[in-house]
């Protein structure tokens, strides 16, 4: 009784804070998700049937459909084309909330702990790659990586030439003559590295900083939180399978993400998996998650990516689960909302 008390309370301070939903009941929903080691279960469940078995329960149809290309998996969602999309903290402040597409985090999947790196082919170290022109997805985390270490090492984006470049072509661009080095993520990493190149840093240096996430469209929850529940519950129960080292659910994951088990266990060691939703809803209650968005939103404001004509850091809101805002509390775009996840730990669900 106290668990149902609970989340119906959490529901009602979650329906306050948001905008009066324009979005309707529905039954239907897609999600779009890309290749990333931290993301791999969202295509696992969706062929293994977990995904189905969980919207089954809800009365709902869910589909989660792989995108080949990041960055327009992120505008895909932008332009309503799917009602939740996975992608990280910054890319998710940057594009739908700047956009003023009204974004709810509704899983927090896990941290970057070593699976998004600078690579270089000739030098050891981050004063190396002064003058060099570097190759990475343009205003994405591993631009945010880049000026993080830059900033370190006494350096700014002043002292070498930044190369826009899709995550999809990546690795091919490593192999050509021209390119010196690169920033970006796993499974990408891993073969860029195995390729010849020198890992001189990486998101382990800046724990707790880039945050992998499943966020939904505010107004479509709103209107539907079974839809929410449902992608939580599946979330979970594919995460059970993942944590117990399950040979076939691995397998799958690996083979998708173009590599073998040991391979994407090796992934696994460089994030911060949070298994357990009690772990979860713990980071993102934290005092640090405002402080990690204040700085996120100083980097894109710097880079002019904060949202059209925004005049400050502060042009978007961000709203975290006890109620307080970091930027314009005016215009709250985007928020971090534990109530679903607290059903899970809860066995809620």
């Amino acid at each position: 009784m106290r668990i149902i008390t609970a989340t119906a309370v959490a529901l009602l301070a979650f329906a306050a804070t948001v905008p009066a939903a324009t979005a309707q009941e529905r039954t239907d929903f897609k999600v779009c998700w890309s290749i990333y080691v931290g993301w791999m279960p969202w295509g696992y469940m969706q062929d293994a049937g977990i995904l189905k078995k969980w919207a089954d329960k809800y009365g709902l149809t869910i589909e989660a459909v792989q995108i080949n290309d990041y960055v327009e998996s992120i505008n895909q969602y932008t332009a309503g084309e799917f009602d939740g999309c996975s992608m990280t903290n910054m890319d998710a402040l940057s594009i739908p909330a700047g956009g003023g597409v009204d974004t709810t985090a509704l899983i927090v999947g896990d941290y970057s702990n070593g699976n998004d790196g600078i690579v270089l082919k000739e030098g050891a170290s981050v004063e190396d790659l002064k003058g060099k022109p570097i190759n990475l997805v343009e205003l994405s985390v591993s631009h945010y990586l880049l000026a993080r270490a830059l900033e370190g090492a006494g350096l700014s984006e002043r002292d070498l030439t930044v190369v826009n470049t899709s995550d999809a072509d990546i690795v091919a661009a490593f192999a050509t003559p021209d390119v010196e080095a690169v920033v970006t993520w796993n499974p990408l990493l891993s073969e860029v590295v195995a390729a010849g190149g020198t890992q001189i840093f990486d998101s382990s240096e800046i724990p707790g900083e880039i945050i992998d996430l499943m966020v939904v469209n505010t107004e479509t929850l709103a209107a539907n939180p079974d839809f929410g529940k449902a992608l939580v519950g599946a979330w979970y129960e594919t995460l059970a399978l993942v944590k117990d080292g399950n040979e076939e659910a691995l397998q799958a994951m690996a083979s998708a993400s173009g590599t073998d088990i040991a391979g994407y266990n090796a992934q696994l060691e460089t994030t911060e998996m949070f298994y357990d939703p009690a772990t979860a809803v713990e980071f993102t209650k934290s005092a640090e998650l405002p402080k990690t968005m204040t700085f996120v939103a100083n980097f894109l404001f710097d880079h002019g990516i904060l949202g059209t004509g925004a005049p400050s850091a502060d042009f978007v809101g961000v709203a975290y689960p006890d109620g307080s805002t970091t930027g314009d509390p005016q215009n709250v775009k985007f928020r971090f909302d534990t109530t679903t996840m607290d059903m899970a730990a809860n066995g809620g669900l």
